[in-house]
């Protein structure tokens, strides 16, 4: 079991020591379910409440916390709480998965790929032919990486994730478990002779560096060039980008959120869980999209929306209390 100090603690942490406890902490948790030698945190002021029925010895806190430890408790006085409890979830993180073998014997690598220094390959993975793979990248069992796809150095491919042919994903990724990179694009067209004619889709998908996908989520490769996710993307579980669409960098979607085909995100878009972003639109830096909302028209950088169909968030605020006064007369 990991245990450390909170003189440990804070030395990864860098903030200031209030109080004094005579614990050694064991483990993070959060306030309600921590044992006396563990410790939590308190980001935001209206959870301070909380403290005082918590039995953990230690929190990691903002710098505006209003409140004392207590008895044998210990506040670390931070700017940013929940950035610091980040590093204190290192410090207690287990250790991945093993790897018995580089390369597992039920592996299947075509002789045209090139593996990189470093490389492990779990039990049932496919490599295809003239795949590349950068360094001290981790592919876990019953994955699948398809011709000609490249993969980035320290890049780590979960269980189940598929990455099709032509795609590119670049250097420190994480794809999680079942995961498809670069399936086809939702491309139909009605025919009186032949009903529902499949268009071809013959691009593929580029990843950035430090791109983040969800388990179960789907970005659908381009139907002439390229589907493209900037640096630093995270993508939450069950998450649709379609075809075509172009993300910037450090762009975030939450879960069950989607992107029809050919939709461009500028710089820093933050979309929501459930939002629907109709094909064809233009997102600007700095956009927010709030959850379950449904955008069809382009949105200017900056802006925040909301509502189905969205409207800017104080529009919106607006008729949401005109109709909540109408309800009640």
């Amino acid at each position: 079991m990991k245990n450390y100090s909170i003189e440990d603690i804070n030395s990864i942490v860098n903030g200031t020591i209030v109080g004094q406890t005579t614990y050694s902490i064991t483990a993070p948790e959060q306030l309600e379910l921590a044992k006396e030698t563990e410790i939590s945190f308190i980001g935001n002021k209206k959870y301070e409440k909380l403290w005082q029925n918590s039995k953990a010895c230690a929190a990691i806190v903002n710098e505006d916390i209003s409140i004392e430890p207590g008895e044998n408790k210990v506040f670390i006085k931070v700017k940013n709480a929940d950035l610091a409890m980040s590093l204190v979830l290192e410090m207690f993180a287990p250790s991945p998965p093993q790897f018995a073998f580089e390369i597992h014997p039920t592996a299947v690598v075509d002789a045209s790929a090139k593996i990189g220094a470093g490389t492990r390959i779990g039990a049932n993975v496919y490599i295809g032919p003239n795949v590349v793979l950068g360094e001290n990248v981790t592919i876990y069992p019953n994955a699948t990486i398809l011709d000609e796809c490249t993969i980035g150095k320290n890049t780590i491919i979960w269980s189940g994730v598929v990455v099709r042919e032509r795609c590119h994903v670049g250097a420190y990724c994480i794809l999680h478990p079942n995961c498809t990179i670069g399936a086809d694009g939702f491309g139909f067209r009605p025919c009186p002779e032949r009903g529902l004619v499949k268009i071809p889709q013959i691009g593929n998908v580029v990843l950035g560096n430090n791109v983040e996908i969800g388990a179960n989520s789907s970005v659908d490769r381009g139907k002439f060039s390229s589907t493209i996710l900037g640096d630093g993307c995270k993508i939450d579980n069950l998450v649709q980008i379609g075809h075509n669409s172009i993300l910037g960098k450090y762009c975030i979607m939450a879960g069950n959120s989607g992107l029809a085909g050919s939709v461009t995100l500028g710089n820093g878009v933050i979309i929501g869980g459930s939002a629907s972003i109709k094909d064809h639109l233009t997102l600007g830096d700095g956009v927010t999209i709030g959850a379950g909302s449904g955008v069809a028209a382009d949105v200017p950088a900056g802006k925040t929306m909301i509502g189905y169909p969205a409207v800017e968030a104080r529009t919106a605020l607006k008729q949401w209390a005109i109709l909540k006064r109408m309800a009640t007369q």
